[in-house]
């Protein structure tokens, strides 16, 4: 049985900063590439950070400074750290896990946590 728990989303002010946790179990969480989208209302779904099994971590223009993606293979834990967030970053975010070998936007996933960004 594969789980992934997401925590750590809310209201937050323009400007503030949420980390938001995903925590794996079911697999052996060491061997699979881990990532966050988000989807916001109306819109696509998209890939926001992604870590790979060696710690190599990609991020898109939109989020790059601001997000930051880490693991600890240890507790089967992924994490994302946003800071200066923007209305823009309202959406439901959602933990991936996939193989190496899996097409992207494949695998597991975890059920959303909200993230509002409102003043």
């Amino acid at each position: 049985q594969v789980q992934l728990v997401e925590s750590g989303g809310g209201l937050v002010q323009p400007g503030g900063s949420l980390r938001l946790s995903c925590a794996a179990s079911g697999i052996i969480f060491s061997l699979y590439t881990m990532g966050w989208y988000r989807q916001a209302a109306g819109k696509q779904r998209e890939l926001v950070a992604s870590i790979t099994t060696g710690g190599s971590t990609s991020y898109p223009t939109s989020v790059k400074g601001r997000f930051t993606i880490s693991r600890d293979n240890a507790k089967n834990t992924v994490y994302l750290r946003m800071n200066s967030l923007e209305p823009e970053d309202t959406a439901v975010y959602y933990c991936n896990a996939r193989l190496t070998l899996e097409n992207i936007g494949m695998g597991y996933w975890g059920q959303g946590t909200q993230v509002t960004v409102s003043s």
